[in-house]
This record gives C-alpha cells, sequence and structure tokens, in this order.
C-alpha cells in the first residue's frame, strides 16, 4: 500500500527523531516509510559536507552579529570608565590601562584553548560557555577592591569569555557559507560596529546613574546573551565528527612511542608536538609564506589598531569636552561602521579586487594609521569627529576582510588552528600596546603622542603586507611556466594574486570551493 502522507509530514517525523540539527539535512534521517514515494533516497552528493548558504545559516549569521557585539566592542567601551577607576583605586594611566588591555590580549590568546574545546564539544558548547565565563567575570568585578582584582575579573575571566564566544561563531560562519562568504563576513563584522554604537552610550547611562559598580554588574548579565546566540549555532552536520577522525603521521609515532615503556618521554614530547601542529597551525606557519607574511602583518598591526578607541574619551575629556559628547563620538564610529562594512564587503566581491583582497586590506590599514594624525590638530569636537570619519571608513574595510582574507590563504579545515595561531600572537602586541601608551602619557602628559605612535605602527604594518605580497607574487611569476604546464599549487595557499581564469587552470574543482573571492 502507497503511503500517501505528503513530505512536509515526513519531514517533521524525521525531525522528532533526532535529538538536534539543522533542518535541512533532517528528510535523510528518517528511517520510516517516508522514503517509498514521499521523499526521495538519499544520494552520495547529499551526505558530502555542503554549506546550505542560507535557511538556518541566516539564523546563525543573526547570532554571530550579536556575540561580535557583545565581545569584539566590549573593551571599547571601557574608556566609559577609565577616570573613574583611576580615582576609585588612585592608579595612573598605565595601571588603569592594564584592564582593556589583559581582557583583549587573554580574548585573543585563548585561540588554542578555544580550538580545542571546539573540537571536542562543538561551537555550540563552546560559545555558551564563553558568554557564562564572560557575565560570571564582568558580575564579580563590581565586588572588587583593588585594580590587581580588577585585572583578573574583567581582565583575564571575562577575556576568556569573549574568546570563547567570538571565535566559534566565526568559525561556524565559514561552515554555513561558502558562496556567499564575503558577504556573510561583511555582514557579521557590523556586529562589532553596533556594538561600538550602542555600548558606550549604553555604559555611559548607566555610568550615571548607577555608577561603575552597579554598571559592570549589569553589563555581566547583558553579556549572559551570548549564550542564547550560542544555542542557535548548530552544527551544520550531524553525521560523523570528523570521519575516522583522520591522524598524521605524528599520531602514529605517539601510539608506537607511548605503547613501550621505554620511550614514555618520547611520547609525550610526540603528543605535545601533534597537539601545537593540529590546534596552532605551527606547520602552515612554517610552509605558507603568504600564512607567514599576513600573521606578523596583522600581528604589527594590532599594536595600534585599537589603542586609539581606548584613548579616545580620555584625550577628548582631559580638554574640556563633556563626557557624554566624548562617549557620542565612540556611537558615531559605530553608526558609520554598520552602514559601510556591507559596503565594504560588497565594493571587496567586484572583479576588479578579484584575487587582490590583500592589498585592499593593506591600503585600508594604511589610511587607518593615517588618520590618527588628524587627533594631532586639536582636541575640539569638529576636529575628532572628522577622525573618527576617516577611522571608521577605514576600519570597516579592515573589519569586513580581517577574516576573509584570512579564509582564501588557508583551506577552511585549518581556519579555526589558523585563528587561534594568528589570535595568540596578536595578545602579545595588545596586551603591551594600552600600557605602552599608558607610559607615553605618565611621561609626556600629552594624549596627542599616543596617536602618532599608532601612525607608525600602523602604516609600517600596512607598507610591510603589501610590499611583501607584491615581491612574493613577483618571484612566483618569474618561476612559474606557461599556464598549461604549471604546477598545482599547495593545497596550504589558497589566496593568489592572478587572475581568476589562470587559477581555475591551477586548481582542482574541490579546492576552489574554498575560494571566496570569485
Amino acid at each position: 500500500m502507497v503511503d500517501r502522507r505528503t513530505p512536509e509530514m515526513c519531514e517533521k517525523e524525521a525531525e522528532s527523531r533526532a535529538s538536534e540539527g539543522p533542518p535541512w539535512p533532517a528528510r535523510f534521517r528518517s528511517t520510516s516509510s517516508c522514503s517509498s514515494e514521499g521523499a526521495r533516497a538519499p544520494s552520495p552528493a547529499d551526505k558530502q559536507p555542503a554549506a546550505p548558504d542560507g535557511g538556518w545559516g541566516w539564523v546563525v549569521l543573526l547570532a554571530t552579529i550579536l556575540v561580535l557585539a557583545l565581545t569584539l566592542a566590549f573593551p571599547s567601551c571601557i574608556g566609559i570608565f577609565y577616570t573613574d577607576l583611576q580615582s576609585q583605586f588612585h592608579a595612573s594611566n598605565s595601571e588603569t590601562s592594564w584592564v582593556p588591555s589583559i581582557m583583549t590580549a587573554v580574548l585573543h590568546a585563548g585561540g588554542p584553548l578555544c580550538s580545542v574545546l571546539v573540537e571536542h564539544y562543538g561551537c555550540r558548547v563552546t560559545v555558551m560557555l564563553g558568554g557564562l565565563l564572560s557575565g560570571i567575570g564582568m558580575a564579580t568585578s563590581s565586588f572588587t577592591q583593588s585594580i590587581g582584582q580588577l585585572y583578573i575579573t574583567a581582565g583575564v575571566i571575562t577575556g576568556l569569555g569573549f574568546c570563547l564566544s567570538f571565535q566559534p561563531a566565526i568559525a561556524i560562519l565559514g561552515h554555513y557559507f561558502v558562496r556567499r562568504r564575503a558577504f556573510a563576513n561583511s555582514l557579521a563584522s557590523t556586529g562589532t560596529a553596533i556594538g561600538l554604537s550602542t555600548l558606550p552610550l549604553f555604559a555611559h547611562f548607566l555610568l550615571t546613574h548607577m555608577g561603575w559598580r552597579g554598571s559592570f554588574l549589569i553589563l555581566g548579565a547583558v553579556l549572559l546573551n551570548c549564550c542564547v546566540c550560542g544555542a542557535v549555532m548548530r552544527p551544520v552536520h550531524q553525521g560523523s565528527k570528523k570521519p575516522n577522525r583522520t591522524r598524521g603521521q605524528p599520531d602514529k609515532i605517539e601510539n608506537e612511542l607511548s605503547s613501550t615503556g621505554h620511550h614514555r618521554a618520547s611520547g609525550k614530547l610526540a603528543a605535545f608536538l601533534a597537539a601545537l601542529q593540529k590546534h596552532m597551525a605551527f606547520d602552515l606557519f612554517c610552509s605558507n609564506k603568504r600564512y607567514q607574511i599576513y600573521s606578523i602583518g596583522v600581528t604589527w598591526m594590532m599594536l595600534g589598531f585599537v589603542v586609539p578607541l581606548l584613548y579616545l574619551v580620555p584625550y577628548a575629556t582631559s580638554h574640556g569636552m563633556e563626557q557624554n559628547r566624548a562617549a557620542l563620538l565612540l556611537s558615531i564610529l559605530g553608526l558609520i561602521n554598520i552602514f559601510m562594512r556591507p559596503l565594504a564587503g560588497i565594493i571587496s566581491e567586484l572583479h576588479c579586487f578579484s584575487g587582490k583582497h590583500i592589498y585592499l586590506f593593506s591600503g585600508a590599514v594604511l589610511v587607518n594609521g593615517l588618520s590618527n594624525c588628524i587627533c594631532g590638530i586639536g582636541a575640539s569636537f569638529s576636529v575628532l569627529l572628522a577622525f573618527v570619519g576617516v577611522y571608521a571608513l577605514s576600519m570597516s574595510f579592515i573589519g569586513s576582510l580581517l577574516f576573509q582574507v584570512l579564509m582564501e590563504i588557508v583551506e577552511m579545515p585549518r581556519f579555526p588552528s589558523a585563528l587561534g595561531l594568528i589570535t595568540i600572537m596578536e595578545s602579545v602586541t595588545l596586551l603591551i600596546g594600552p600600557p605602552l601608551g599608558g607610559l607615553l602619557v605618565d611621561s609626556t602628559q600629552e594624549y596627542k603622542y599616543v596617536f602618532y605612535a599608532c601612525c607608525c605602527a600602523m602604516v609600517s604594518s600596512a607598507l610591510f603586507m603589501g610590499v611583501a605580497f607584491y615581491l612574493l607574487e613577483r618571484d612566483e611569476r618569474k618561476t612559474m611556466d606557461p599556464p598549461k604546464h604549471a604546477a598545482p599549487l599547495s593545497l596550504d595557499c589558497q589566496y593568489t594574486g592572478i587572475t581568476p581564469g589562470s587559477r581555475a587552470v591551477q586548481r582542482s574543482g574541490s579546492e576552489t570551493e574554498y575560494i571566496t573571492s570569485v
């Protein structure tokens, strides 16, 4: 007898049998008679990992936007509480600047730990754990009695929670979008802009009515919303988690050595080296020159990228500007980013920038660095508004292309570990940047020299990345045979400056699915 149930009824029955998972592959999990007529049998292509480029992916994209708004943009709003923390704990500029510095550094340095948690528990659980840690950290900060305690609660605990939330959110977005990955990344980066435009005003409102302790307590409750965002980040595939867990040669050596009692120390060393290679992409850093150049350039860039956001409000208030107007500058910066980041993503997808995203990124870094010189003209609202405008425009392109360029340089399966290594390298410069700026202020009693120093760091980083990539591609063109005789490019290298036509000759179809600039 023919089953007369509709395909929709079959899908609902299949979804009720599964504990979790995205709705699109649910019909393939059904073992009932729905497959007799109402639903087709799964083909081999259906079982292959494929990003939906839509559907539930838009919900995940919205959750990623909110996570980035609550994590990456949060350290900048600490500048609203800068003077209150100084007066409360009788701390210098350098001592106070360690609070957002440690928070931002731990946010990036926890990449390897985040990679391990994602591998064992998935993105959903890791994001929810990060939201719980960040909320507890900020709530506990409201009860601190010294600046040192604030380093631990607001710096280490909250920063680690931010790391566990934002990195898996970025990683899972790359699995949900392939064809629209550039557009999805640009939309996700607006989360930072939304946070920059809303958190400073919200923090100023809380500070005015409840003081910094009450503000920290409420902000801790707000950060718990990262748990809600993580709950909707369903894995793309509910099949085998990394089938057979393909192990490389280091894992085989580890098993052989650990099985004998005479080589236990060597087995532990092999296990440690295998973990480093797996979760921190040291092999990519040594073998992929593009990844090497990009990671060094971005690390140096971070020395002067976030520092102006931390010192903009103190710089303005030290010259007599009201604190609410100074907070308005950060909000304007965020509003410009909200509208410009999607536009930056659309511009980056133009054919004229195909294969040239690294140069567009370097140009944005260069403009961003030069914009800091505007602050040396004066500290009036009009001058700082001009600075915010130029800084926000260039920041929009940097935010839209930061992860996009990395996704083009490395394969998506290696993206979490590649991102983890870059973030732990960034943590060094992010940690020392604000305190160095504080030392400069304490020694010169002028904030403008901090902006000049940031300009030097950003400009040198932009020139390094742009020139290094140009020289690397020039050398490759010199040694490259004609396209029909060209040797295949390395699998680790997903970024190239040559034309898309010749790229198709050099790459197989399975490799080009990771290229998002086409």
